[in-house]
């Protein structure tokens, strides 16, 4: 039922929305909403994420005197808010067009000047990109269809592969071409897509043409009704098809050649999308498609299932974590598909992936107990369920020994912890190392390091590394460093180390490799507690384990 008055998208604002408001971080709003009672309520405090009316909260702000310093990029922002409003993605795509194209068309003169101001002082990619950032976090109310999330991005990468540079890649669902620009390296692929909204469509080419993704092609249309790319076949099919709706065209599309497994029924778009995905794939081509976890078990789409399964065409279902979604927080589902390079190049079995227990934002790489290849004559019966967790479970049948052998490697590495952290002496103090110090961009200019998208490095045997590094992440740098929004970026311009002799630098270097090192660790022993929790209550339910009799 429909609230009797729905309040405007535009007056409504998420907690992400909240800190570039301010120029905070999450963290501090987080912890304003906690501090302060009367910091506003959210206006459906039912939801998985929050809204708040935009009202209360510069209000709120005014009166505590906070976020009173905004930057450039927030004030653009707010002015395409105060524009375009519903219509974001309009104000959006229009700055993408004026900094790819100089077509200002659309924009109004204060507007355009703001965002080639901004340009000027970054770069015009980073402006666009900013301003997805912000329209992703707030694609919760508008336009949820038109963004995939960066959690579902990184699954998709993950189980997409490597792709080479010589492939054909598609989506033909591309949105504001997210999926599309992210995997593959960006000299080399043909990427082709397709998306219904003629301004979306627009941005996704503009921002493939402000990253370098030169051979990128975006048409607009529906691809069920309309396809654009019907005598493409690709290597690699990405696709995040738009929520289902009743209508997808099947009573237009009856005689379709791409039903080759069988006519989606009407309450079945999903499958209407995969068979889309798979008609546009080469021999040997793969396509991933996120799908609603319900398409694995539902009775209508029973026998285009099974068709896929007897071909041996799926060669892998994924259940997704809760949480990977911006629109809500449900698990999905990832089908890998395999068009065989000939009559015989069929899977014999389906690598069922259950991640469901996993956080959202861990690794997506299965451990122990979360993963088994499942014969394709065990999938064929009655039902047809493709869900992971079905054929998971049913092949834990020693959990007591998985959950003994986990306890054991915890074990081993939290003996190894206490050797791992450095042993460090006492120092002269805070503030003794605040001495002469050199930029990371004068090292640059004189070829001593190698910037790259991940970490630099000593391109010269008077720098260590690991000592650069450790510095560029000192709490003075990674202020510099982090973003309103707490994502860090390295700040080529302004970090600096401290100038030291080659053999003081690779005794801190050692010091900061070794902590590397333990943190790495940290990190292993928390994911193996996680799974062992998971497995523990996972045993006491199920009656696979108990307790002991003697507690002590």
């Amino acid at each position: 039922m429909k609230e009797s008055t729905p309040p405007a998208a535009d007056s409504l604002i998420t907690g992400a929305e909240i800190a570039r408001l301010a120029g905070v971080t999450r963290a501090a709003v987080s912890n304003w909403r906690r501090r302060y009672s009367d910091f506003p309520a959210p206006a459906d405090a039912g939801a998985s994420t929050p809204l708040f009316s935009r009202a209360e909260v510069r209000s709120w702000l005014a009166k505590q005197q906070k976020g009173t310093d905004v930057s450039d990029d927030v004030r653009l922002w707010q002015a395409l808010r105060g524009r375009f409003g519903d219509d974001i993605i309009t104000g959006v795509t229009g700055v993408a067009r004026l900094l790819a194209r100089g077509d200002a068309s659309g924009l109004d003169e204060d507007l355009a000047e703001l965002a080639t101001g901004l340009a000027a002082k970054e770069t015009p990619v980073r402006v666009v990109e900013q301003l997805v950032e912000r329209f992703r976090d707030s694609s919760r109310r508008v336009g949820s269809d038109q963004v995939t999330s960066l959690r579902l991005v990184k699954a998709v990468r993950h189980f997409a592969g490597a792709v080479s540079g010589d492939s054909v890649i598609l989506d033909p669902a591309c949105g504001i071409g997210t999926l599309l620009l992210s995997v593959g390296p960006a000299e080399g692929p043909v990427r082709r897509g397709q998306e219904i909204d003629p301004g979306v469509a627009e941005l996704a080419q503009a921002r493939a043409d402000l990253t370098g993704y030169r051979d990128t092609v975006i048409e607009t249309g529906d691809s069920l009704r309309q396809d654009h790319w019907s005598d493409l076949r690709a290597d690699l099919v990405l696709c995040d098809p738009p929520t289902a709706g009743p209508d997808w065209g099947r009573e237009e599309l009856l005689l379709d050649s791409r039903w080759e497994l069988g006519t989606p029924s009407k309450a079945e778009g999903d499958l209407a999308w995969l068979q889309h995905c798979y008609a546009h794939t080469a021999p040997s081509g793969r396509v991933v498609a996120v799908m609603p976890a319900s398409v694995a078990y539902r009775k209508a789409g029973r026998r285009i299932r099974a068709e896929i399964v007897r071909r041996g065409i799926l060669t892998d279902v994924v259940a997704l974590p809760p949480g990977m979604v911006a629109s809500h927080a449900q698990p999905v589902h990832l089908w890998v598909l395999r068009r065989p390079a000939d009559a015989s190049g069929g899977s014999r079995s389906v690598h069922m992936v259950d991640l469901t227990s996993n956080s959202p934002d861990g690794p997506m790489e299965p451990a122990a107990g979360q993963a088994v290849d499942v014969p394709l004559i065990d999938l064929l019966n009655d039902s047809v369920d493709l869900t992971p967790s079905a054929h998971v479970d049913a092949a834990r049948e020693d959990l007591p020994a998985e959950y003994r052998a986990l306890r054991q490697r915890i074990e081993e590495r939290l003996g190894q912890l206490t050797a791992l952290l450095p042993a460090l002496s006492a120092g002269e103090g805070p503030g003794t190392l605040d001495g002469a110090t050199v930029s990371l961009a004068d090292l640059s200019r004189a070829g001593l390091v190698e910037l790259t998208e991940t970490e630099p490095h000593s391109k010269s045997d008077q720098l260590d590394t690991d000592y650069l590094r450790g510095f560029l992440r000192s709490a003075s740098n990674k202020r510099r460093s982090t973003s309103s929004s707490g994502t860090y970026r390295l700040d080529v311009k302004g970090a600096r180390v401290p100038q030291m002799a080659v053999e003081e630098q690779r005794r801190y270097g050692a010091a900061f490799r070794a902590l590397r090192e333990f943190e790495a660790y940290v990190g292993e022993v928390a994911r193996l507690a996680e799974q062992a929790s998971t497995l523990a209550r996972d045993g006491l339910t199920n009656g696979a384990l108990v307790p002991p009799e003697d507690p002590a």
